[in-house]
């Protein structure tokens, strides 16, 4: 089933909203700044695209934080890609 994505800005130009069709939490947040054991596969492969040094997600919702050298029209594409991908779209 394919997910729909609205990417919505944030206050912080360094980061991007990325409001999907469905929860990804049940009301708890959880912040990721490494691939690290604990992180889940979405968030992990998230982290692994050039530029993002954070990943925070939260209800249907997953914040993405640039590095502020790096342009959003390098990353934006590969952060809808990867959770399109992540969800079998």
């Amino acid at each position: 089933m394919s997910v729909s994505i609205q990417v919505q800005p944030t206050p912080n130009i360094n980061a991007l909203k990325f409001v999907l069709d469905r929860r990804l939490t049940e009301g708890k947040s959880q912040t990721f700044r490494s691939g690290d054991q604990a992180a889940p596969p979405l968030a992990r492969a998230l982290l692994e695209i050039p530029g993002v040094v954070q990943v925070f997600f939260l209800n249907d919702f997953i914040t993405v934080t640039r590095n502020p050298d790096i342009p959003w029209e390098t990353i934006a594409d590969q952060v809808e890609e990867t959770i399109r991908g992540h969800y079998g779209a």
